[in-house]
Protein backbone atom coordinates (compact mmCIF):
# COMPACT_ATOMS: atom_id res chain seq x y z
CA UNK A 1 0.00 0.00 0.00
CA UNK A 2 2.92 2.05 0.18
CA UNK A 3 5.51 4.15 -2.50
CA UNK A 4 8.53 3.37 0.09
CA UNK A 5 9.88 -0.57 1.19
CA UNK A 6 10.10 0.70 4.61
CA UNK A 7 7.74 -0.17 7.45
CA UNK A 8 7.02 3.10 9.38
CA UNK A 9 7.63 3.31 13.24
CA UNK A 10 4.03 2.10 14.91
CA UNK A 11 3.41 1.36 18.38
CA UNK A 12 0.35 -0.47 20.47
CA UNK A 13 -0.38 2.85 22.31
CA UNK A 14 -4.21 3.72 22.87
CA UNK A 15 -6.32 6.29 21.66
CA UNK A 16 -5.88 7.84 25.41
CA UNK A 17 -2.40 8.38 25.12
CA UNK A 18 -2.34 10.26 22.42
CA UNK A 19 -1.70 14.15 21.41
CA UNK A 20 -4.46 15.32 19.12
CA UNK A 21 -3.89 18.90 19.08
CA UNK A 22 0.14 19.38 18.05
CA UNK A 23 -0.50 18.87 14.36
CA UNK A 24 -3.80 20.22 12.92
CA UNK A 25 -4.94 19.07 9.62
CA UNK A 26 -6.19 22.33 7.01
CA UNK A 27 -8.56 21.93 4.09
CA UNK A 28 -9.99 18.32 4.62
CA UNK A 29 -13.12 17.92 1.87
CA UNK A 30 -15.66 16.05 3.05
CA UNK A 31 -15.04 13.47 0.45
CA UNK A 32 -12.36 12.62 -2.29
CA UNK A 33 -13.33 11.73 -5.92
CA UNK A 34 -11.47 7.99 -6.26
CA UNK A 35 -9.16 8.01 -9.16
CA UNK A 36 -7.27 11.22 -8.53
CA UNK A 37 -4.38 12.21 -6.23
CA UNK A 38 -5.41 13.83 -3.32
CA UNK A 39 -2.94 16.64 -0.82
CA UNK A 40 -3.06 16.26 2.77
CA UNK A 41 -2.20 20.21 4.21
CA UNK A 42 -1.54 20.25 7.90
CA UNK A 43 0.28 22.77 10.31
CA UNK A 44 3.16 21.92 12.77
CA UNK A 45 2.44 24.25 16.05
CA UNK A 46 5.01 24.82 18.45
CA UNK A 47 4.53 21.94 20.41
CA UNK A 48 6.11 19.26 18.58
CA UNK A 49 9.76 18.74 17.01
CA UNK A 50 9.57 17.09 13.54
CA UNK A 51 12.02 14.14 12.97
CA UNK A 52 13.36 12.23 10.11
CA UNK A 53 11.31 9.03 10.82
CA UNK A 54 7.94 11.01 11.38
CA UNK A 55 4.70 10.44 8.83
CA UNK A 56 1.48 11.08 7.93
CA UNK A 57 -0.92 7.77 7.37
CA UNK A 58 -4.30 7.87 6.34
CA UNK A 59 -6.44 5.40 9.07
CA UNK A 60 -10.19 3.81 8.57
CA UNK A 61 -12.47 5.17 10.89
CA UNK A 62 -12.43 3.26 14.48
CA UNK A 63 -8.87 1.95 14.49
CA UNK A 64 -7.23 1.28 17.55
CA UNK A 65 -3.49 1.48 17.31
CA UNK A 66 -1.13 3.04 14.79
CA UNK A 67 -0.31 -0.35 13.32
CA UNK A 68 -3.78 0.05 11.76
CA UNK A 69 -2.56 2.03 8.99
CA UNK A 70 -4.10 1.67 5.53
CA UNK A 71 -1.34 3.56 3.44
CA UNK A 72 1.48 6.23 4.50
CA UNK A 73 3.89 8.82 3.39
CA UNK A 74 7.05 10.10 5.02
CA UNK A 75 6.50 13.88 6.98
CA UNK A 76 8.79 16.43 5.14
CA UNK A 77 10.79 18.22 7.46
CA UNK A 78 10.07 21.95 7.42
CA UNK A 79 13.74 24.03 5.87
CA UNK A 80 14.70 27.39 7.32
CA UNK A 81 11.90 27.41 10.21
CA UNK A 82 12.42 28.44 13.77
CA UNK A 83 11.02 25.63 16.16
CA UNK A 84 9.10 28.17 18.25
CA UNK A 85 6.54 28.97 14.77
CA UNK A 86 3.62 27.14 13.58
CA UNK A 87 4.43 25.75 9.67
CA UNK A 88 2.42 25.08 6.89
CA UNK A 89 3.23 21.49 5.39
CA UNK A 90 1.53 19.37 2.39
CA UNK A 91 1.74 15.63 1.17
CA UNK A 92 0.28 14.27 -1.85
CA UNK A 93 -1.15 10.96 -2.06
CA UNK A 94 -1.20 9.18 -5.58
CA UNK A 95 -4.20 7.37 -6.36
CA UNK A 96 -3.14 4.01 -6.43
CA UNK A 97 -2.51 3.66 -2.93
CA UNK A 98 -5.79 5.43 -1.72
CA UNK A 99 -8.13 3.12 -0.70
CA UNK A 100 -11.28 1.53 -3.48
CA UNK A 101 -14.47 1.66 -0.89
CA UNK A 102 -16.51 4.01 0.33
CA UNK A 103 -15.80 4.12 4.16
CA UNK A 104 -14.66 6.98 6.57
CA UNK A 105 -11.20 7.38 6.81
CA UNK A 106 -9.13 10.25 8.48
CA UNK A 107 -5.12 11.45 7.76
CA UNK A 108 -3.21 10.78 11.27
CA UNK A 109 0.25 12.46 11.83
CA UNK A 110 2.61 9.88 13.36
CA UNK A 111 5.61 10.86 15.09
CA UNK A 112 9.02 8.21 14.68
CA UNK A 113 8.16 6.72 18.26
CA UNK A 114 4.46 5.53 16.68
CA UNK A 115 2.89 8.29 18.73
CA UNK A 116 -0.14 10.16 17.04
CA UNK A 117 -0.02 14.03 17.42
CA UNK A 118 -2.80 14.83 15.38
CA UNK A 119 -6.03 13.62 13.99
CA UNK A 120 -8.47 15.24 10.62
CA UNK A 121 -11.95 14.94 10.38
CA UNK A 122 -13.30 11.50 8.61
CA UNK A 123 -14.07 11.83 4.82
CA UNK A 124 -14.57 9.61 2.46
CA UNK A 125 -13.62 8.55 -1.31
CA UNK A 126 -16.47 8.78 -3.61
CA UNK A 127 -17.78 10.94 -6.38
CA UNK A 128 -20.44 13.40 -6.20
CA UNK A 129 -23.73 13.44 -6.21
CA UNK A 130 -26.93 15.33 -6.50
CA UNK A 131 -27.80 14.82 -2.65
CA UNK A 132 -25.03 17.25 -2.38
CA UNK A 133 -26.29 20.87 -2.62
CA UNK A 134 -26.31 24.06 -0.40
CA UNK A 135 -29.09 24.62 2.34
CA UNK A 136 -30.20 27.62 3.23
CA UNK A 137 -31.08 27.73 6.89
CA UNK A 138 -33.34 30.57 8.59
CA UNK A 139 -32.61 32.59 11.50
CA UNK A 140 -34.99 30.29 13.54
CA UNK A 141 -32.57 27.35 12.75
CA UNK A 142 -29.66 29.43 13.07
CA UNK A 143 -30.14 29.56 17.07
CA UNK A 144 -31.74 25.87 17.16
CA UNK A 145 -28.19 25.24 16.07
CA UNK A 146 -26.15 27.38 18.56
CA UNK A 147 -28.09 26.14 21.34
CA UNK A 148 -27.27 22.15 20.37
CA UNK A 149 -23.99 23.79 19.79
CA UNK A 150 -24.48 25.06 23.53
CA UNK A 151 -25.91 21.68 25.10
CA UNK A 152 -22.77 20.16 23.36
CA UNK A 153 -20.16 22.26 24.86
CA UNK A 154 -22.02 22.04 28.38
CA UNK A 155 -22.06 17.84 28.45
CA UNK A 156 -18.31 18.13 26.90
CA UNK A 157 -17.31 19.71 30.29
CA UNK A 158 -19.23 17.39 32.29
CA UNK A 159 -17.41 14.60 30.31
CA UNK A 160 -14.50 16.62 31.08
CA UNK A 161 -14.75 16.84 34.47
CA UNK A 162 -16.03 12.95 34.26
CA UNK A 163 -12.60 12.33 32.71
CA UNK A 164 -10.58 14.40 35.37
CA UNK A 165 -12.78 12.21 38.09
CA UNK A 166 -11.94 8.89 36.97
CA UNK A 167 -8.51 9.52 36.11
CA UNK A 168 -8.12 10.48 40.26
CA UNK A 169 -9.58 7.76 41.01
CA UNK A 170 -7.31 5.80 39.01
CA UNK A 171 -4.40 7.42 40.48
CA UNK A 172 -5.76 6.46 44.13
CA UNK A 173 -6.42 3.24 42.89
CA UNK A 174 -2.73 3.13 41.90
CA UNK A 175 -1.43 4.04 45.43
CA UNK A 176 -3.60 2.04 46.87
CA UNK A 177 -2.25 -0.78 44.76
CA UNK A 178 1.23 -0.14 45.37
CA UNK A 179 0.17 -0.26 48.80
CA UNK A 180 -0.96 -3.34 48.47
CA UNK A 181 2.15 -4.48 46.71
CA UNK A 182 3.85 -3.46 50.07
CA UNK A 183 2.23 -4.79 52.44
CA UNK A 184 2.37 -7.93 50.06
CA UNK A 185 6.37 -7.48 50.16
CA UNK A 186 5.78 -7.25 53.35
CA UNK A 187 3.90 -10.41 54.20
CA UNK A 188 6.46 -12.61 52.22
CA UNK A 189 9.40 -10.90 54.09
CA UNK A 190 7.63 -11.90 57.56
CA UNK A 191 6.86 -15.12 55.74
CA UNK A 192 10.85 -15.83 54.77
CA UNK A 193 11.61 -15.34 58.55
CA UNK A 194 9.24 -17.33 59.97
CA UNK A 195 10.57 -20.16 57.93
CA UNK A 196 13.98 -19.20 59.45
CA UNK A 197 13.00 -18.83 62.68
CA UNK A 198 11.27 -22.50 61.85
CA UNK A 199 14.35 -24.00 60.72
CA UNK A 200 16.61 -22.77 64.04
CA UNK A 201 13.45 -23.95 66.60
CA UNK A 202 14.65 -27.58 64.64
CA UNK A 203 17.81 -27.26 64.84
CA UNK A 204 17.86 -26.09 68.53
CA UNK A 205 15.28 -29.43 69.23
CA UNK A 206 17.91 -31.27 67.43
CA UNK A 207 21.05 -30.34 69.28
CA UNK A 208 18.38 -30.25 72.95
CA UNK A 209 17.83 -34.05 71.98
CA UNK A 210 21.90 -34.51 71.19
CA UNK A 211 22.38 -33.08 74.93
CA UNK A 212 19.93 -35.43 76.79
CA UNK A 213 21.32 -38.37 75.02
CA UNK A 214 24.78 -36.85 75.94
CA UNK A 215 23.94 -36.11 79.19
CA UNK A 216 22.07 -39.83 79.57
CA UNK A 217 25.67 -40.87 78.48
CA UNK A 218 27.18 -39.09 80.94
CA UNK A 219 25.10 -39.96 83.91
CA UNK A 220 25.81 -43.66 83.12
CA UNK A 221 29.52 -43.30 83.18
CA UNK A 222 28.86 -41.29 86.43
CA UNK A 223 26.81 -44.43 87.61
CA UNK A 224 29.53 -46.66 86.86
CA UNK A 225 32.28 -44.58 88.53
CA UNK A 226 30.13 -44.36 91.70
CA UNK A 227 29.59 -48.18 91.78
CA UNK A 228 34.03 -48.78 91.20
CA UNK A 229 34.44 -46.29 93.90
CA UNK A 230 31.77 -48.60 96.06
CA UNK A 231 33.90 -51.47 94.92
CA UNK A 232 37.30 -50.13 95.63
CA UNK A 233 36.11 -48.68 98.92
CA UNK A 234 34.92 -52.00 100.35
CA UNK A 235 37.99 -53.53 98.74
CA UNK A 236 39.69 -51.34 101.18
CA UNK A 237 38.22 -51.83 103.95
CA UNK A 238 38.63 -55.63 103.52
CA UNK A 239 42.34 -54.82 103.30
CA UNK A 240 42.70 -52.57 105.64
CA UNK A 241 40.46 -55.53 108.07
CA UNK A 242 43.42 -57.86 106.88
CA UNK A 243 46.14 -55.45 107.76
CA UNK A 244 44.91 -54.62 111.25
CA UNK A 245 44.64 -58.25 111.77
CA UNK A 246 48.42 -59.11 110.43
CA UNK A 247 49.47 -56.38 112.72
CA UNK A 248 47.58 -58.00 115.82
CA UNK A 249 49.38 -61.20 114.41
CA UNK A 250 52.47 -59.55 114.14
CA UNK A 251 51.94 -58.24 117.75
CA UNK A 252 51.37 -61.69 118.95
CA UNK A 253 54.32 -62.35 117.06
CA UNK A 254 56.78 -60.42 118.34
CA UNK A 255 55.46 -60.81 122.16
CA UNK A 256 56.27 -64.65 121.20
CA UNK A 257 59.99 -63.81 119.84
CA UNK A 258 60.26 -61.87 123.17
CA UNK A 259 59.56 -65.27 124.83
CA UNK A 260 61.36 -67.34 122.56
CA UNK A 261 64.68 -65.07 123.23
CA UNK A 262 64.11 -65.42 126.58
CA UNK A 263 63.51 -69.40 126.03
CA UNK A 264 66.70 -69.29 123.16
CA UNK A 265 68.74 -67.57 126.14
CA UNK A 266 68.03 -70.54 128.31
CA UNK A 267 67.82 -73.47 126.05
CA UNK A 268 70.36 -72.00 123.63
CA UNK A 269 71.56 -75.41 122.25
CA UNK A 270 68.56 -77.02 122.66
CA UNK A 271 66.31 -74.36 120.34
CA UNK A 272 68.87 -73.64 118.41
CA UNK A 273 66.72 -74.90 115.11
CA UNK A 274 63.85 -73.70 116.38
CA UNK A 275 65.14 -69.88 116.30
CA UNK A 276 66.15 -70.81 113.27
CA UNK A 277 62.91 -71.66 111.86
CA UNK A 278 61.05 -68.59 114.24
CA UNK A 279 63.48 -65.89 112.46
CA UNK A 280 62.80 -66.77 109.31
CA UNK A 281 59.13 -66.79 109.78
CA UNK A 282 59.19 -63.54 111.16
CA UNK A 283 61.50 -62.55 108.19
CA UNK A 284 58.65 -63.90 105.87
CA UNK A 285 55.86 -62.02 107.94
CA UNK A 286 57.67 -58.75 107.58
CA UNK A 287 58.04 -59.19 103.52
CA UNK A 288 54.50 -59.32 103.97
CA UNK A 289 53.72 -56.28 105.94
CA UNK A 290 55.73 -54.68 103.99
CA UNK A 291 53.95 -55.97 100.78
CA UNK A 292 51.06 -54.71 102.44
CA UNK A 293 51.92 -51.33 103.20
CA UNK A 294 53.09 -50.81 99.61
CA UNK A 295 49.84 -52.02 98.80
CA UNK A 296 48.04 -49.87 101.12
CA UNK A 297 49.87 -46.73 99.97
CA UNK A 298 48.87 -47.68 95.94
CA UNK A 299 44.84 -47.91 96.97
CA UNK A 300 45.45 -44.60 98.78
CA UNK A 301 47.02 -42.84 95.49
CA UNK A 302 43.69 -44.97 93.65
CA UNK A 303 41.55 -43.93 95.88
CA UNK A 304 42.77 -39.75 95.67
CA UNK A 305 42.77 -39.51 91.76
CA UNK A 306 38.72 -41.11 91.91
CA UNK A 307 37.86 -38.51 94.35
CA UNK A 308 39.92 -35.83 92.12
CA UNK A 309 37.86 -37.55 88.63
CA UNK A 310 34.24 -37.85 90.97
CA UNK A 311 34.43 -34.08 91.24
CA UNK A 312 35.99 -33.39 88.22
CA UNK A 313 32.68 -35.11 86.58
CA UNK A 314 30.24 -33.76 89.13
CA UNK A 315 31.55 -30.31 87.39
CA UNK A 316 31.27 -31.07 84.30
CA UNK A 317 27.52 -32.79 85.27
CA UNK A 318 26.51 -29.19 86.67
CA UNK A 319 28.13 -27.56 83.41
CA UNK A 320 26.32 -29.44 81.66
CA UNK A 321 22.39 -28.66 83.42
CA UNK A 322 23.48 -25.39 83.82
CA UNK A 323 23.92 -25.50 78.98
CA UNK A 324 20.63 -27.28 78.95
CA UNK A 325 18.64 -24.98 81.46
CA UNK A 326 19.76 -21.85 79.31
CA UNK A 327 19.25 -23.36 76.15
CA UNK A 328 15.14 -24.50 77.27
CA UNK A 329 15.56 -20.67 78.31
CA UNK A 330 16.57 -19.22 74.67
CA UNK A 331 13.92 -22.36 73.46
CA UNK A 332 10.67 -20.81 75.07
CA UNK A 333 12.24 -17.34 73.59
CA UNK A 334 11.99 -18.44 70.21
CA UNK A 335 8.53 -19.98 70.63
CA UNK A 336 7.46 -16.65 71.85
CA UNK A 337 9.05 -14.78 69.31
CA UNK A 338 7.05 -16.87 67.03
CA UNK A 339 3.75 -16.91 68.15
CA UNK A 340 4.56 -12.81 67.99
CA UNK A 341 5.24 -13.07 64.50
CA UNK A 342 2.37 -15.89 63.52
CA UNK A 343 0.14 -13.41 65.10
CA UNK A 344 1.64 -10.48 63.29
CA UNK A 345 1.47 -12.37 60.00
CA UNK A 346 -2.45 -13.31 60.60
CA UNK A 347 -3.27 -9.60 61.23
CA UNK A 348 -1.23 -8.91 58.12
CA UNK A 349 -3.34 -11.22 56.11
CA UNK A 350 -6.70 -10.34 57.35
CA UNK A 351 -5.55 -6.46 56.74
CA UNK A 352 -4.23 -7.79 52.88
CA UNK A 353 -7.59 -9.60 52.67
CA UNK A 354 -9.55 -6.29 53.59
CA UNK A 355 -7.11 -4.04 50.46
CA UNK A 356 -8.01 -6.65 48.53
CA UNK A 357 -11.56 -6.97 48.55
CA UNK A 358 -11.66 -3.07 48.93
CA UNK A 359 -9.22 -2.79 45.83
CA UNK A 360 -11.99 -5.37 43.79
CA UNK A 361 -15.41 -2.86 44.80
CA UNK A 362 -12.98 -0.07 43.53
CA UNK A 363 -11.98 -1.63 40.54
CA UNK A 364 -15.68 -2.51 39.72
CA UNK A 365 -16.91 0.79 40.48
CA UNK A 366 -14.00 1.94 37.72
CA UNK A 367 -15.22 -0.33 34.59
CA UNK A 368 -18.84 0.66 35.29
CA UNK A 369 -17.76 4.48 35.31
CA UNK A 370 -15.55 3.92 32.68
CA UNK A 371 -18.75 2.66 30.03
CA UNK A 372 -19.85 5.76 29.20
CA UNK A 373 -15.91 7.03 27.59
CA UNK A 374 -15.40 8.78 24.00
CA UNK A 375 -15.24 6.71 21.13
CA UNK A 376 -12.19 8.86 19.50
CA UNK A 377 -10.19 10.14 22.64
CA UNK A 378 -10.94 13.63 24.61
CA UNK A 379 -9.62 15.86 22.46
CA UNK A 380 -8.61 18.30 24.96
CA UNK A 381 -6.97 15.78 26.69
CA UNK A 382 -3.64 17.16 25.43
CA UNK A 383 -4.11 20.57 26.81
CA UNK A 384 -4.91 18.80 30.49
CA UNK A 385 -1.70 16.80 29.78
CA UNK A 386 -0.10 20.13 29.33
CA UNK A 387 -0.70 21.81 32.46
CA UNK A 388 -0.15 18.94 34.13
CA UNK A 389 3.31 18.56 33.44
CA UNK A 390 3.73 21.47 34.96
CA UNK A 391 2.96 20.55 38.48
CA UNK A 392 4.55 18.25 41.00
CA UNK A 393 2.73 16.20 42.99
CA UNK A 394 4.29 14.39 46.78
CA UNK A 395 3.52 10.76 46.22
CA UNK A 396 3.08 10.35 50.13
CA UNK A 397 1.30 13.41 51.09
CA UNK A 398 -0.03 14.60 47.76
CA UNK A 399 2.00 18.36 48.23
CA UNK A 400 1.74 20.06 44.88
CA UNK A 401 5.42 21.82 44.02
CA UNK A 402 5.82 23.69 40.63
CA UNK A 403 8.06 22.65 37.90
CA UNK A 404 10.28 25.32 37.83
CA UNK A 405 11.72 23.78 41.52
CA UNK A 406 14.59 22.18 41.94
CA UNK A 407 14.83 18.61 41.69
CA UNK A 408 17.17 18.02 44.58
CA UNK A 409 14.30 19.51 46.88
CA UNK A 410 11.78 17.80 45.43
CA UNK A 411 13.13 14.20 46.52
CA UNK A 412 14.37 15.49 49.88
CA UNK A 413 10.74 16.76 50.35
CA UNK A 414 9.79 13.05 49.33
CA UNK A 415 12.68 11.35 51.20
CA UNK A 416 11.52 13.15 54.78
CA UNK A 417 8.28 10.58 54.56
CA UNK A 418 10.37 7.21 54.42
CA UNK A 419 12.86 5.38 56.46
CA UNK A 420 15.68 3.74 54.82
CA UNK A 421 16.80 0.07 56.52
CA UNK A 422 20.47 0.80 57.19
CA UNK A 423 21.06 -2.42 56.52
CA UNK A 424 19.29 -3.46 53.10
CA UNK A 425 18.70 -0.11 52.10
CA UNK A 426 15.10 -1.04 51.88
CA UNK A 427 12.91 1.78 52.12
CA UNK A 428 9.32 2.32 54.43
CA UNK A 429 6.75 4.95 54.91
CA UNK A 430 6.92 6.90 58.24
CA UNK A 431 3.29 6.44 58.98
CA UNK A 432 4.27 2.36 59.08
CA UNK A 433 6.72 2.53 61.99
CA UNK A 434 6.06 -0.53 63.13
CA UNK A 435 6.79 -2.37 60.44
CA UNK A 436 9.89 -0.59 59.64
CA UNK A 437 10.69 -1.51 63.27
CA UNK A 438 9.82 -5.37 62.79
CA UNK A 439 12.03 -5.57 59.38
CA UNK A 440 15.09 -4.04 61.82
CA UNK A 441 14.27 -6.80 64.48
CA UNK A 442 14.46 -9.58 61.65
CA UNK A 443 17.99 -8.53 60.24
CA UNK A 444 18.69 -8.64 64.05
CA UNK A 445 17.72 -12.22 64.37
CA UNK A 446 19.62 -12.93 61.03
Amino acid sequence: MDETSDEPPTSAVLLDNCHFSQVIFNDVEKFYVPGGDITCYYTLTNNIAPRGKDWVGIFRVGWKTTREYYTFMWAPLPSGVSGHTAVQQQIQFKAYYLPKDDEYYQFCYVDQDGVVRGASVPFQFRAETEDDILVVTTQGEVEEIELQNKNLLKENEELKESCASLQKQNMDLQEQLEKTQELQNSFESLKSNTEKVEQELNSLKEENKHLKELTNCREEELHQLKEQIQKVTSEKEHLENRLKTALDHMDQLQSQVLNYEKEVARLEHDRTEQLECLNEENRQLRLTVAEQREHKEKLEHVLEDLKGWEAHLSHLLKNEQQQNCNLMKELEEKKHLYQILQAKNNETDKENQELRKENDDLLRRLSQNAGGGLVFGNPYCGEIACHSASIRKCPMCDEVFPRAIDTSDFEAHVQSHLLECPLCNETFEKTNLQVFDDHIYCHGLE
